[in-house]
């Protein structure tokens, strides 16, 4: 079908040469791995003990609520009818991934993360809403539920409650984005998806985009506040990051090992993809810039010691990079799994439109909406202990 079709090479079915799947799709998985990763750093402090990085608890909490709250958009601007996304919990199917899904984000919201929130902010919430006036003390009484005993019997109870909370919340974190991952690897028409370390690799990828993303808020926060920046907190959160990345690499390496070495019949068809189609986005901007150049940034801080200053500008190129790289990763899941025939005789390409119902336009302000609610968030519930009470009306 080359030079009939545009973007047409070899031989495609009819129902291949267009993408079902956008890049709105691509934020999906990406989105909700940003909520995962973050939530496993809070859970260093809470669970843990790692008290070093407790700087960084409530914005990783709050960071993991914004960005969940918007997870699911992608998916509701994809549906033709998102008011129907409704019947999913209406009328469950439990044989369907994407509906039982519904569930895991529901109990993951609600269940887990409101409730840790609330019972970690509780005492301030109270301090709050009897120092403000005005709206803002009707916004507080109810937040606070109308629940003012925060005597130290009652602080007690709510320690305990939110430890357990977290700990349940550990597993589903791994659950929610191990389930993603879980939707594209049971795929088994798709060789580029059908592979059982993808709910793996797409879990230890979303700890490496989590952590990334709180180290670059809480330097950007730490900035815009004027407050010197915690350099033991920050040492340690890139500490794990660079361990998490270690981790996400060999995973993804063993997947490609395993490739070259079972070399099935569709193994030509992705290598091919892999040099031509996909070139730029996975060897290049994947592996390269995106794994390869942040790991070394970060061994290099592991074993050589820098200045403050130093140190600082590498963990943030690192964390960029690394955000990037795993976009860029969600990106070849997502679209390159598209692009070739299920015949292997085939390959086609992906043209996407700016100001489209699924374009650029419209992933863009997409992933600018979670710092948005991340900013009401800091407003409303402000994470740092020197923070002063809310203002008076």
């Amino acid at each position: 079908m080359h030079g009939v079709l545009p973007g047409v090479d070899g031989f495609m079915y009819p129902n291949e040469v267009e993408l079902q799947w956008s890049v709105l799709i691509v934020l999906y998985p990406y989105l909700t791995g940003l909520v995962a990763g973050a939530f496993i750093l809070a859970s260093l402090e809470r669970v843990f003990d790692v008290h070093v990085v407790k700087p960084t608890y409530r914005l990783a909490l709050l960071t993991a609520l914004a960005f969940l709250i918007v997870a699911p958009l992608p998916l509701q601007l994809h549906l033709g009818h998102p008011e129907r996304s409704l019947q999913m919990y209406l009328t469950p199917h439990r044989e369907s991934a994407m509906a039982m899904f519904g569930f895991v984000y529901l109990w993951y919201l609600m269940g887990v993360l409101v409730i840790e929130i609330w019972l970690d902010y509780r005492r301030d919430i109270v301090r709050w809403w009897k120092e403000s006036r005005g709206w803002q003390r009707a916004l507080y009484a109810t937040l606070a539920l109308g629940v003012d005993n925060v005597g130290p019997r009652a602080l007690r109870i709510d320690d305990r409650v939110a430890r357990a909370v977290t700990i349940i919340g550990i597993p589903s974190a791994f659950l929610l984005h191990g389930y993603v991952g879980f939707i594209f690897g049971s795929v088994k028409a798709n060789p580029w998806w059908s592979t059982p370390l993808m709910p793996v690799v797409f879990l230890f990828s979303a700890m490496v985009s989590g952590i990334a993303l709180v180290l670059l808020l809480f330097m950007a926060t730490s900035w815009m506040r004027r407050r010197a920046i915690d350099m033991p907190c920050l040492d340690t959160i890139a500490k794990y990051l660079f361990y998490a990345f270690l981790v996400a690499f060999a995973l993804e390496l063993l997947d490609l090992v395993h490739r070259i070495y079972e070399a099935d019949e569709s193994f030509l068809a992705l290598d091919f993809m892999v040099q031509t189609r996909l070139y730029f986005s996975q060897v290049v901007l994947q592996i390269m810039f995106g794994t390869v150049f942040p790991i070394a940034l970060l061994a290099l801080t592991q074993l050589w010691s820098f200045g403050e200053r130093t140190r600082r500008w590498l963990y943030a190129t690192a964390a960029s990079a690394a955000l990037i790289g795993i976009l860029a990763m969600r990106w070849n899941v997502v679209i390159g799994g598209q692009l070739f025939s299920k015949s292997f005789l085939g390959y086609t390409t992906y043209k996407m439109e700016f100001a489209a119902a699924e374009g650029l336009l419209p992933a863009i302000l997409v992933m600018l909406l979670p710092f948005a609610v991340l900013a009401v968030l800091l407003i409303v519930l402000p994470p740092w202990e020197d923070e002063p009470a809310a203002p008076s009306a």
